[in-house]
């Protein structure tokens, strides 16, 4: 079930809705928790009901060593087994084929390929499960309601592509009173954010992703002057693509009075490659910085383990993002960026900060083709004609030239104007947000009709 589907916005999301904050008057929280999990496993399913055995297999196995971790003189055992354990799940659904393909390449194997179907969201509640055995082990939890772990872990808004939420910046507000009670202006100011985040995904991004898609597929038969078309294509579609579905994600939270962390903050203004990792798939970098290059020893063993952690980190970034070399090699290059980075402010090297937006878009869009192509050859191909001069081929055709306008109009308001969440934060209850919420609604309901409609990108990973 999609966010930018009729079902999911007219049945589903009310139903869910009404009937939370109704048994909540009947039943108390423990009514609305119970329906909000059961609700959010019916979302989970209603892709593939098995997938229900994984998610449920997984939060149970999760709780019961997050619970035994308080309760045990083998902490550091039990949370390795813990953690072996979900990334084990994790690498048999999504890198087991990659594995096999690359033992294959490597020597005169020919062992046949699984084709494991990858399950929605797994990457993203396994991480979060991970970060919840780690607070356990560190002390940081206190709460061992299954019923509230479960919405914790299953809750649908931010189940499938995130944001990656810390336990315990969910549970304290399970556990308040006023989570389960109407609030009109969390109603009205949710609703406006959910549909800015619709318009980003099926308005701007969906129609990004068509000339993106085209480009991609026709590689070798493109000019320079659409390879350039096509690599700033994806660049925006992905922005506006995953941006939109975290702020449709935070704009549902939002009207059951939860609040998700927010995951983007115009990342495309960024002066540096360490600043962009600040704006961009913000949950994701505060994850990897705690869990993964901080235990490596961070900052704090000096400059050549720094700059190894760093490194070592984007490459585990990377390597999170897909089961392929060009993810491999995606995660190197921004490892390396940021190496550089730390190197260059060493010896006080600066830059205008225009020149600097400019350089670190242009590296990130470079990059972002490795991460797009679908392998090393096609990428290659594809930054070839962006750097050497190709006229394309006279039986191809990108776009028509009205294309050309909205990308680099698109490019000015990701630089100039406030982001949507900057927008929701200006929110009040007054006729102008209402005839603005009245505007998207109706934008958004012909855009629903249209034929042009994607998955979410980050569904893939």
């Amino acid at each position: 079930m999609l966010f930018n589907s009729f079902g999911f916005i007219f049945l589903f999301f009310p139903i869910t809705l009404v009937l939370y904050f109704l048994l909540n008057r009947l039943f108390g929280s423990i009514g609305a928790k119970w329906w909000l999990l059961a609700a959010s496993l019916f979302f989970y399913g209603w892709w593939n009901p098995l997938y229900l055995v994984l998610i449920v297999g997984s939060m149970t196995v999760n709780f019961s060593i997050g619970k035994a971790l308080a309760n045990t003189s083998q902490k550091k055992l039990l949370l390795i087994a813990g953690i072996a354990a979900n990334l084990g799940l994790l690498f048999y659904y999504k890198y087991v084929d990659f594995f096999i393909e690359t033992v294959n390449t490597l020597s005169s194997a020919e062992w046949p390929l699984l084709h494991i179907v990858l399950p929605l969201g797994i990457s993203f509640f396994t991480f979060q499960q991970i970060a919840y055995l780690v607070d356990s082990y560190r002390g940081l939890t206190s709460e061992y309601n299954p019923i509230s772990y479960g919405v914790f872990v299953s809750f649908f808004p931010q189940l499938v592509a995130g944001p990656i939420v810390h336990h315990q910046e969910m549970m304290p507000q399970f556990n308040s009173p006023a989570t389960f009670r109407v609030n009109g202006f969390n109603l009205s100011k949710g609703l406006f954010i959910f549909l800015m985040g619709l318009a980003k995904k099926i308005v701007i991004a969906d129609t990004f992703g068509v000339i993106a898609n085209t480009g991609y597929a026709h590689v070798t038969l493109v000019s320079s002057m659409e390879a350039w078309i096509t690599s700033l294509a994806y660049s925006l579609q992905l922005y506006f693509d995953f941006s939109g579905y975290s702020d449709m994600a935070i704009g549902l939270a939002l009207m059951f009075n939860i609040r998700l962390p927010i995951n983007f903050d115009s990342p495309y203004k960024s002066k540096s490659i360490k600043e962009f990792w600040r704006r961009w798939h913000m949950t994701l970098g505060r994850f990897l910085r705690d869990y993964v290059y901080i235990p490596l020893g961070g900052s704090k063993q000096g400059t050549p383990k720094t700059l190894a952690n760093l490194f070592l980190t984007f490459l585990l970034g990377g390597i999170w993002h897909g089961a392929g070399w060009t993810f491999v090699i995606w995660g190197m290059l921004h490892g390396l960026a940021l190496v550089a980075y730390q190197l260059l402010q060493k010896v006080r090297f600066r830059v205008p900060n225009p020149l600097a937006i400019v350089f670190t878009f242009l590296f990130v869009n470079f990059t972002w083709v490795f991460f797009r192509a679908a392998d090393f050859s096609e990428a290659i191909t594809l930054l070839e004609r962006m750097v050497v001069l190709h006229t394309g081929s006279t039986d191809f055709f990108l776009v028509p030239n009205k294309y050309d306008s909205p990308i680099w109009l698109a490019g000015i308001i990701l630089l100039f104007c406030p982001n949507s969440l900057e927008i929701g934060e200006r929110f009040r209850p007054t006729l102008y947000y209402a005839v603005l919420v009245v505007l998207l609604f109706v934008l958004n309901l012909i855009f629903l009709n249209s034929m042009i409609q994607q998955d979410f990108l980050y569904f893939d990973f």
